[in-house]
């Protein structure tokens, strides 16, 4: 629900862009457009700023949740966040708005990183990839409700058109930090720390009654894999993440969610801004824009269905693939100059884009890095797969509305072409290098890790955990051995 909050805050400043209340009072007049626009430098601070922010969140997060828990760091993040909505709520000058940006990205960084750690830590295999998958939902039910938000207050032309959508925020904190208070500690977390007892106590409360029974054998579970993993890794510092088996996990971890800006997420997810470039009103591009996330919840919900028939590898390369394909498309009909029927046929390819990172690459993209981490090594491999988003989300932030400002660069669609070629790139590294991870537990993918089982061959790979590195054979393999037995 933290994470609603923060696809909530999350969408404001990018839509606030093109929100005529907003442009008037941090924007200049341009005799050239006879309309209010925000300068590129302040847009590219705006929305790079809470990146920045985000960072330093999300490494502070680190270091509290191996030494406090999970439970305390997410109350910290929630008391940083209440008190930080005070300079962007009260914020009369552009620059005010830059610092309270920046200083709310430092618990959305917080919030962005317990998600889906704390989401494979407390349910079973069968339910990890949906509860890490709907972090994903969460972003979408957040910036639906503020596209909802921002579409009701268009057409109040004062100040508190876009002082009310930041007010907003001060109702999910107070809920949250109630909440937090009764929520379980890891129990992955407790076992790391040796306090096997309460890590029982910690997984009886997340099972029903009958199972309950059997949470000494789950934590024993636990307490195994925690000692291959001590095996096989040296420590659990950021460094450790580098050493190793670690350097590949890291490796996928960070370019999976790297995926989510080269596939081109600041073009679409600026999309309300890019309708009002591209010729139509406010209120038909914040319509579309409610619209597209809409598009975007419903997609996550498919993607639950996907994830149980298809393998995270072939949902995420489909994605990318159906997102490069509507953004060529994209850029090819800027050619089609004045026409209006090309501009509502771009609006529905960024329609289309929605859907299909939503079905793919948003959902899978928060699965991956938590089942590939070590669980020693999970919160911090979070960390840096979610910072490398953040860092290249701010070059990609500083960019955009260079190339879609009408007194900048003003390539309009034809920034469709620019993020094609990143997500080409993109798809070459996810044949070549995403391994499959549908239906291994922690303990299977620690022994194929450090048997350096190949991409090609990780679907495909048989573990028996009980016979050490030597318990990897391939399918095929197995069924030749039980051949030559007969």
């Amino acid at each position: 629900m933290s994470v609603i909050m923060e696809g909530y805050d999350t969408i404001l400043i990018g839509s606030l862009f093109g929100y005529p209340a907003y442009q008037r009072k941090f924007g200049n007049y341009f005799p050239a457009t006879n309309n209010y626009q925000i300068d590129g430098k302040w847009q590219a601070a705006l929305g790079s700023g809470p990146v920045g922010g985000s960072v330093i969140g999300a490494f502070i997060n680190g270091f509290l949740i191996q030494r406090f828990g999970f439970r305390p760091a997410f109350m910290v993040g929630l008391v940083l966040m209440t008190a930080f909505i005070f300079i962007s709520f009260f914020g009369n000058t552009i620059e005010l708005q830059v610092v309270g940006q920046v200083l709310c990205g430092v618990p959305w960084g917080i919030f962005a990183t317990i998600g889906p750690a704390y989401a494979s830590e407390i349910c079973p295999m069968s339910l990890r990839a949906y509860l890490t998958a709907y972090t994903n939902m969460c972003f979408a039910i957040g910036q639906f409700i503020g596209a909802g938000v921002l579409q009701s207050l268009i057409d109040r032309g004062d100040e508190w058109s876009f002082r009310i959508p930041f007010a907003i925020q001060w109702l999910w904190p107070p809920f949250l930090i109630v909440a937090s208070v009764f929520i379980p500690e890891s129990p992955w977390w407790l076992v790391r720390h040796g306090r096997f007892e309460e890590a029982e106590r910690s997984v009886s409360r997340l099972m029903s009654k009958a199972e309950k029974p059997a949470a000494r054998s789950v934590v024993a579970m636990m307490v195994h894999t925690n000692e291959i993993e001590k095996s096989t890794t040296t420590g659990t510092s950021y460094l450790d993440c580098f050493r190793g088996t670690d350097l590949r996990r890291t490796e996928i971890a960070c370019v999976v969610f790297l995926g989510q800006i080269t596939c081109g997420a600041q073009f679409a997810y600026s999309a309300t801004y890019f309708f009002q470039q591209a010729g139509l009103n406010p209120d038909n591009a914040y319509k579309l824009g409610l619209g597209g996330t809409a598009i975007a919840f419903i997609g996550t919900i498919l993607s639950w269905g996907l994830m149980r028939i298809a393998g995270r590898k072939h949902i995420y390369l489909s994605g990318m693939i159906g997102m490069a394909t509507c953004l060529f498309i994209i850029g090819f009909l800027t050619l089609a100059k004045g026409s209006q029927n090309a501009v509502w046929g771009q609006a529905a390819l960024c329609i289309i884009w929605l859907l299909c990172f939503s079905l793919s690459v948003g959902p899978v993209g928060w699965a991956i890095p938590a089942e590939v981490s070590s669980t020693r090594l999970r919160s911090k491999t979070v960390v840096l797969a979610r910072n490398s988003y953040y860092i290249v989300q701010v070059g990609a932030n500083i960019i955009q509305p260079y190339m879609m400002n009408p007194t900048e660069w003003n390539w309009k669609g034809k920034t469709g072409f620019f993020w094609f070629g990143w997500t080409v790139l993109t798809i070459v590294w996810v044949i070549f290098r995403m391994p499959e991870t549908k239906g291994r537990t922690f303990e299977e993918l620690d022994l194929m890790f450090a048997a350096k089982v190949s991409t090609r061959k990780f679907a495909k790979y048989k573990v028996d955990a009980f016979e050490g590195e030597r318990g990897g054979v391939l399918e095929s393999e197995e069924k030749e051995n039980n051949s030559n037995k007969d």
